[in-house]
C-alpha cells in the first residue's frame, strides 16, 4: 500500500485565490503526476510545480474563507490536512492605486475606482461598511488615489489627476485642501496630525493643518506611485517602484535624513504596519508575489500572504486585514489563525 504524503510546512500560510503557495512535503509519490492533486476544502488547486518534496498550487476561488483545509493526494491516498487562512472578496470592478483605509469612527472601508488618468468616471469613491455592504460613496474626484484619515477622523483623499489633495465633508463633498503637489499619491499623517504627501516624480511634502504645503525631501522619481507610511519610530516609510527589479523601502527621519531601511523588493507599492511593528508591503519577494512581512530592524523579510497584482493593505481596529489588487478588495481574518 502506497503511503501518505506528509505536509511539512506551508509557505505562506496566509492567501487570497489566485496567490500562489508553496507546500513542502514528504512522501510524495509524483511519478505519475495525473494522479496527483492539492486540495483547498473541496475545491482541486491548479498546480505550477511539483515533485516529491515541493508543490506550488495556485489558490482557487473558494465558497468559503478564514481557515481552509489544505491536502495531497497522490495515487489514491490523501494526506492530513494542514490550514491556510483564506481572504474573502469584498468588492471587484475597482481600481485601487494605493491602500484603502479604514473609518476609525465606524470600521467603514473606503477604496477608490481611480480610472486611468484623465478618465472621468460617475462614482470614484465606494464605502464598504462593517456587514460588507458596498456603496457608491463620491463621484467629485478625478483619478483619486490615495486616502489617509486624521487623528480627528477627517478624511482626505489625494488626486494624481491635479495634484491636489480634498478634504471629504461629512455630507461628501469633496472641498479642495491643498494644491500644487505635482502627481500626487500617497497620503500618511504623523502623531501631531501633519500630512506627508508623495508626488511621484520624486518629492515629499509636507502639510500643515490649513493647506499650506512645503518641500520636504527628494527621492528617486517612480514609475507609478508613492506610498507612504509612518512607523511605530515617527519616521515615514517610502515605496515608490521604479523600472528596477530590485527595488528599496525609504526610511525618513523626523530630521529629514533619508537611509535605506530594506532593498530587495519587486515593485513595492502599499505599505503597513502590523500591531508587532513588521513593516508589510504589497511586493514580490525572490520571485514571489504578495505581501512581504519585514522586520522591526529592517533586516529579514518573508512572504506573509500569496495574492497577485496587489497594491495596498490596511489594518482594521479589530487587527484584520484588508488587501487590494488592481481591480478587488479582500478581508482576510488573521484572528482565526488563532
Amino acid at each position: 500500500m502506497n503511503k501518505a504524503p506528509e505536509i511539512l510546512e506551508l509557505d505562506p500560510a496566509v492567501a487570497i485565490p489566485g496567490g500562489e503557495v508553496a507546500i513542502d512535503c514528504a512522501e510524495f509519490d509524483t511519478s505519475d503526476p495525473t494522479l496527483c492533486g492539492v486540495w483547498f476544502g473541496k475545491e482541486r488547486a491548479p498546480l505550477v510545480a511539483l515533485s516529491p518534496r515541493r508543490a506550488l498550487a495556485i489558490v482557487p476561488e473558494m465558497k468559503q474563507s478564514g481557515p481552509v483545509a489544505v491536502a495531497l493526494e497522490s495515487q489514491g491516498v490523501r494526506s492530513a490536512d494542514a490550514s491556510v487562512i483564506v481572504g474573502r472578496r469584498l468588492a471587484e470592478d475597482l481600481h485601487p492605486v494605493t491602500n484603502p483605509a479604514f473609518d476609525t469612527d465606524d470600521g467603514a472601508l473606503f477604496v477608490t475606482r481611480s480610472g486611468s488618468r484623465g478618465e472621468q468616471l460617475p462614482v470614484t469613491l465606494f464605502r464598504i461598511d462593517v456587514s460588507g455592504e458596498i456603496t457608491e460613496f463620491s463621484g467629485d474626484i478625478t483619478n483619486p488615489t490615495g486616502i489617509a484619515f486624521d487623528s480627528r477622523g477627517q478624511m482626505f483623499v489625494s488626486s494624481r489627476m491635479d495634484g491636489s489633495i480634498y478634504r471629504i465633508t461629512p455630507f461628501k463633498e469633496a472641498v479642495p485642501f491643498a494644491h500644487g503637489l505635482g502627481v500626487a499619491t500617497g497620503i500618511a499623517f504623523d502623531n501631531d496630525d501633519t500630512m506627508y504627501v508623495g508626488d511621484r516624480t520624486g518629492t515629499i511634502y509636507k502639510v500643515n493643518g490649513i493647506g499650506e504645503e512645503t518641500q520636504w525631501v527628494q527621492l528617486e522619481p517612480s514609475v507609478s506611485a508613492y506610498h507612504l507610511a509612518v512607523g511605530p519610530d515617527a519616521a515615514l516609510y517610502v515605496t515608490g517602484p521604479t523600472v528596477a527589479s530590485f527595488d528599496s523601502v525609504t526610511r525618513v527621519a523626523p530630521d529629514g535624513s533619508v537611509s535605506t531601511f530594506y532593498k530587495g523588493l519587486g515593485r513595492p507599492q502599499g505599505l503597513a504596519f502590523d500591531p508587532d511593528g513588521n513593516l508589510l508591503v504589497a511586493a514580490s519577494l525572490r520571485g514571489r508575489r504578495g505581501i512581504v512581512s519585514i522586520t522591526p530592524d529592517g533586516k529579514h523579510a518573508g512572504l506573509f500572504l500569496a495574492g497577485m497584482n496587489l497594491v495596498g493593505l490596511a489594518f482594521s481596529s479589530t487587527g484584520d486585514l484588508v488587501v487590494a489588487s488592481t481591480d478587488s478588495v479582500y478581508s482576510v481574518a488573521l484572528g482565526s489563525a488563532s
